[in-house]
């Protein structure tokens, strides 16, 4: 039994535990309560999973497996490494209160199609603990593709002519720009290096010129679309129209993640910061990271549909981790790293306050809102300590990832980026506070004296966003963990 119970086989089992419970989930369809059941106990066996390759990582070790060999220098493995087991702690533990909240969620609004709902969930979160792990960019490359194939039934889900709509610009945008630039990216640097496994300091020191390196540089930042860099965003607005469970699952926990995350770990282990910073093949993804991070805030701004605000702030927030990974020190790369996590929990927060207040009042509309906070106190504190941490004021989590981007910042003699920061912090308050303010401080539409009735969503959505809420204050006392996680870069 010990020599099953290793880290290598611990990795192999993340990776198919989900997939397991994808084809367990249908067995129940009938039977909502074992097949919600089977969801959760998935998720926290994927957890658990997870969290035991943690110590092994935190000592150093880089366990991993082969799956198939499909040729020479060619297969499907997997190694973990400081930047995938941050990412896969965050999606393995996320899933869980994720799943909480579907149940509240679905069951509220009635939604049809639940049973399949469950199982793309599943599956998306396999495909998510195989971007985390992948050894090579071959690998990643593979689940990258299924994971946007299998969540294009969740952006769909509700198959009117306008879900209709947001998936064919979500598949013409992430496969298109996949197959268009991200491949023959892979390609020139499998024919450049030699090898496509990621390695410390990276596989293509010496092998390219830095007017090639800045060139490869777009093909992988803009062929990874999931990484909504604009101008290749726009499918993620358009994807809004998904239940908010699914649209926590497109910001929170694995779509976008996965973009922003591949961008990183191909700067660091395919690139490598020294090549990367020679002859300043890196200054022009600095400055368009830092041009998309200040106009989506801006255009977050203008928007009245919650759920749309909250997208284009997605946008201007992953840019963070890509300007992280542009500025190129260790110290900006574990500020993006940060990022990802800090950005997840506040996130999420925010998105399950929105389908809750959608579940409870059908609101959608942030001019709608006046006065909700006197129905739903609970939701709009959580949703407050979310939008702090997305702020980065303390003592919330979101503070350190942007210290720590503005130390980076300044390591590599970027002082502006510091302002650019700061400005981001700024407009963010802008777009999220008033909500607040609205909701607390404004009386409802067509309100009378008297107080209102406290009408809150689900206890399901309530107990997972409170948990989320609680966690973005708990990552501000415990960012050091993860600071020490990603010190073994």
């Amino acid at each position: 039994m010990t020599a099953v119970l290793t880290p290598e086989s611990f990795v192999l089992a993340a990776v198919l535990v989900p997939f397991v419970g994808a084809l367990l989930i249908p067995l129940f369809k009938d039977q909502p309560n074992l097949r919600e059941a089977v969801t959760l106990v998935t998720a926290v066996v994927l957890c658990l999973v997870v969290l035991a390759l943690l110590g092994p990582v935190l000592g150093g070790a880089r366990p991993g497996t082969k799956l198939i060999e499909v040729t020479a220098g060619l297969e499907i493995a997997f190694e973990v490494e400081p930047l995938g087991m941050l990412f896969a702690v965050v999606a393995a533990s996320l899933w869980i209160v994720n799943s909480i909240y579907s149940i509240g969620y679905m069951r509220g609004n009635d939604e049809p199609r639940q049973t399949g709902f469950y199982v793309c969930f599943a599956l998306a979160l396999g495909s998510t603990i195989g971007i985390a792990f992948a050894k090579n960019l071959f690998t990643l490359f593979l689940f990258y593709e299924a994971l946007t194939l299998v969540t294009f039934p969740l952006v769909t889900h509700r198959q009117d002519a306008e879900a209709v709509r947001a998936g064919r610009i979500y598949l013409l945008l992430l496969l298109g720009s996949s197959l268009l630039l991200f491949l023959p990216a892979i390609v020139a640097t499998w024919v450049l290096a030699g090898t496509l496994d990621f390695k410390e300091g990276g596989i293509l020191a010496g092998k390219a010129t830095p007017p090639l390196i800045a060139a490869l540089l777009g093909l992988y930042a803009f062929g990874i679309g999931k990484a909504a860099l604009m101008p290749l965003h726009f499918w993620l607005p358009a994807a809004m129209v998904a239940p908010t469970p699914v649209s926590a699952l497109l910001h929170a926990v694995a779509v976008v993640k996965a973009g922003v995350f591949a961008v990183l770990k191909i700067i660091f282990y395919v690139f490598g910061l020294d090549t990367l910073k020679q002859g300043g093949a890196n200054e022009w993804l600095i400055f368009v990271a830092a041009a998309s991070l200040l106009t989506a805030s801006l255009v977050a701004l203008s928007q009245d549909n919650l759920k749309a605000r909250l997208a284009y702030s997605t946008v201007s927030q992953l840019a963070y981790v890509v300007l992280g990974a542009a500025l190129a020190t260790t110290t900006s790369v574990v500020g993006g790293g940060i990022q990802i996590a800090m950005h997840a929990a506040g996130k999420i927060t925010l998105f399950f306050c929105a389908g809750a207040i959608y579940t409870a009042h059908h609101l959608t509309e942030v001019s709608q809102m006046t006065g909700i906070g006197r129905k739903m106190p609970i939701t709009m504190l959580a949703f407050l300590l979310g939008a702090l941490s997305i702020i980065g004021l303390p003592p919330l989590g979101g503070t350190w990832s942007k210290w720590t981007l503005a130390l980076g910042a300044l390591d590599a003699g970027h002082g502006i980026v510091v302002g650019v920061l700061m400005l981001s912090s700024l407009l963010s308050a802008g777009y999220l506070l008033p909500i607040v303010a609205r909701g607390f401080f404004l009386p409802s539409a067509g309100a009378t004296t008297g107080e209102a009735p406290i009408e809150e969503a689900p206890i399901a959505c309530l107990i997972a966003l409170c948990c989320t809420a609680l966690l973005c204050v708990m990552l501000f006392f415990f960012a050091g963990r993860i600071e020490a996680l990603l010190a073994g870069l």
